[in-house]
């Protein structure tokens, strides 16, 4: 064709138009797909640059790259250096080292994105454009996350390993988890697909499939919390949430011939146990569950399978709390993670009332609340395991319900999830009634008792007020105020007003966390700190600092005898017991505080306890401060870490050589930092010696109270 004849065609100007306006789309997708890949590598770049250049020498650690991704760390040698390291060091060494590793990894996953997107972008023929354009790097990854679904149990371990990349990393984006959801076709569908990804997961003994079943369980609860808030600009429509509840108390019928055909709950559940859930979307589900085991407490327990030699087998791949056939449980778990939903759920006096069909039933009130309900003393907890029950084991099997209301109860009463990293302490009116309402339930006194499960989530609850806990005990003969415990416990570092929960019940709660080992090291740890801020705040005030130490002792005290009872009653009997008791008392109380205390602060609120004091589980406490209406900051909080620090009793082995009985490591736990506060307040030895004999009296006055109620028990 000439050019004039190539000019004059009106198909050739067409195609030829529609070449530019293709290129021009190419260029585009490119460009945003370039682009935000960079400013994602950036952020991944600044991020590892801090590990390298900040965090590994501060911990004394060099990295090195072995290749493949994977680090190794090391602690380089010294000369003059004993090269002895603690579990600390090295946990904090792994721990830096699995970040790092996991920077890289997100960094490989942004680069297999790019180069599978720019690759549908340019297409395979060189002398066409039109191919597929991206309005972003989330719309790239969004849509390979669907096309690898879409193969649902035929991924292999490649392609779920990219499935789970891609989820891992984009989980928290509204953008990508809406659309992810969207894309696999409603709520029917999302649970269709998740119930055959866990069961093939959970099948047999195929360990490496079990573990990438556990991290898409993980990655979906994630996205599903991002996707189904209603304050993200991206988020799925309400219509979601009825439709989960009408699917709830309804079977699935799965691939044909399958295994079973579970209820929705108990699909769902499986999700549900992780992410921070909105109220809006999760407290409705949670009211119908709540309500269903009300009415029919056995409905879920029957469709778990019999005979099956795997335990793990089910909707619940992590394995924690359960096999996930009682979705109670599951949604526990999920408050447990959601605290500002637990809140209002646990404070809701007027439940909404739901039909069996998820519908709401206008016309009909309920005639119990949820905190009553869950925790009154005949509440059977359905046995959410493959376990059988009459094994021996019928406790067991039922413990995951009541070890997640612990959880939920948690989140509850200290507004963070109750398994954060860092958690921050966010106290108000609400959750100090319901910890209230804990408190009176839960006591030594009470014909309401605990599962041994949920004693670890009562120590943590009582770390969080162990400023009211104080306050309380300061109350002998009803005198506290008169004798201005006000003005001396005012001042608690997330500026909240104390709550007096009575000094008995807060005796009898104490007496029941604290019997329990783990429960006693987080309420032990939050007194020390507690009482080191204390010891900072009043250095110039001497009056204060002694009416402090003196209640401070008598929490001591309590604390202290408190697991001494439940060891004594726990190893009483035969004589091997006795030996074995007598090697409880020597290790139970080994564990020192400073070194687990975090040198960071909680926003506003608390010093962060962790694992390193011998907690489990990260836990915030409260301080007290020299003046009111200061925040917590982080040279306060320094302060009051370092003058921990310096004054706690050192549990190493030349110092307990000196003191071999656990009374006498607790006492000199106990008043080691009190002698450093008398040192720091100018007293002379007179004074300090009546300070001592105070402290020590009312030390032992604490342990009286337990040792007495011990006798009538």
């Amino acid at each position: 064709m000439e050019r004039g004849q190539r000019d004059r065609d009106p198909g050739f100007v067409a195609k030829t138009t529609k070449e530019f306006t293709d290129a021009h789309a190419q260029a585009e997708s490119i460009w945003k797909l370039l682009s935000d890949a960079h400013a994602e590598l950036l952020k991944i770049q600044r991020s590892m640059k801090t590990a390298v250049d900040v965090d590994a020498p501060a911990l004394g650690v060099k990295i090195e790259d072995v290749g493949g991704g994977a680090v190794r760390w090391f602690f380089p040698h010294v000369r003059g250096d004993t090269d002895e390291r603690t579990q600390e060091q090295r946990d904090a060494a792994q721990a830096l080292a699995d970040r790092i590793a996991g920077l890289i990894a997100h960094a490989t996953e942004i680069d297999g994105s790019v180069s599978r997107a720019l690759g549908k972008t340019h297409g395979s023929d060189p002398h066409n454009f039109g191919h597929k354009s991206y309005s972003s790097l989330d719309d790239a990854q969004q849509e390979r996350a669907g096309e690898l679904a879409k193969l649902g149990t035929k991924m292999n371990e490649k392609q779920f390993a990219e499935f789970n990349a891609l989820m891992k990393y984009n989980a928290k984006d509204s953008d990508f988890s809406t659309a992810f959801y969207k894309g696999l076709g409603g709520p029917k569908k999302t649970l269709e697909f998740y119930a055959e990804m866990s069961l093939d997961g959970t099948w047999e003994d195929d360990k490496s499939r079990l573990e990438l079943t556990k991290e898409l369980q993980r990655n979906m609860g994630t996205a599903l919390a991002s996707a189904t808030d209603p304050d993200n600009k991206s988020h799925l429509p309400a219509s979601w949430q009825k439709e989960f509840r009408q699917l709830g108390n309804q079977r699935l019928e799965l691939a044909e011939g399958g295994p079973m055909s579970p209820y929705g709950y108990q699909v769902l559940g499986g999700l549900l146990r992780y992410g921070e859930y909105d109220a809006r979307f999760i407290n409705p589900i949670a009211e119908h569950i709540v309500q269903t085991h009300h009415d029919d407490p056995e409905r879920f327990m029957q469709d778990k399978p019999s005979a099956v030699g795997d335990l793990d087998y089910g909707f619940n791949p992590s394995g924690k709390t359960g096999a996930g056939y009682d979705p109670l449980t599951s949604v526990m778990e999920a408050l447990g993670h959601s605290p500002d939903a637990a809140k209002k759920f646990f404070s809701d006096e007027s439940p909404t009332v739901y039909n069996d069909d998820g519908s709401v039933n206008k016309d009909k009130t309920l005639d119990y609340n949820y905190f009553d309900e869950l925790t009154k003393k005949d509440f059977k907890w359905p046995p959410d395991s493959l376990q059988p029950v009459g094994s021996g084991s019928d406790e067991k099997v039922t413990n995951g319900g009541p070890d997640a209301l612990g959880h939920a109860l948690e989140a509850a009463t200290t507004g963070h999830a109750w398994d954060a990293a860092n958690p921050v302490l966010r106290r108000d009116e609400d959750t100090t009634a319901i910890m209230k309402r804990v408190i009176d339930l839960y006591g030594a006194d009470s014909d309401v008792q605990p599962r041994d499960v949920m004693k670890d989530s009562l120590g943590r609850m009582g770390a969080a007020y162990i400023d009211d806990l104080n306050y309380s005990t300061n109350n002998f003969g009803g005198a506290g105020d008169e004798l201005g415990r006000g003005a001396l416990f005012a001042n608690s570092s997330d500026g909240s007003e104390r709550t007096d929960f009575g000094e008995k019940a807060a005796r009898n709660f104490m007496m029941v966390a604290a019997g329990d080992e783990e429960g006693y090291k987080a309420l032990s740890s939050a007194q020390q700190v507690f009482t080191a801020s204390g010891f900072a705040a009043f250095e110039g005030d001497r009056d204060s600092g002694t009416a402090f130490t003196h209640n401070a002792a008598k929490v001591h005290g309590i604390l202290d005898e408190s697991r001494s009872h439940f060891i004594r009653e726990e190893f009483k009997g035969t004589e091997e017991e006795k030996n074995l008791l007598e090697e409880q008392k020597g290790e139970w109380r080994k564990f020192g505080v400073g070194a687990g205390v975090a040198g960071v602060v909680g926003v506003g609120s608390a010093l962060v306890v962790g694992p390193a004091a011998g907690v489990v589980v990260a836990t915030a406490v409260p301080l007290l401060m020299e003046t009111g209406g200061e925040a917590v900051n982080t040279a306060y909080g320094n302060h009051t870490l370092q003058y921990l620090k310096d004054n706690e009793f050192k549990n190493d082995p030349e110092a307990l050589r000196e003191v071999q009985t656990h009374e006498e490591i607790a006492e000199a736990a106990a008043l080691n930092p009190v002698l450093r506060y008398a040192d720091s307040a100018g007293m002379d030895l007179t004074d300090k010696r009546a300070l001592a004999a105070v402290f020590e009296g009312s030390y032992r006055d604490g342990k009286d109270i337990i040792g007495d109620a011990e006798k009538v028990s």
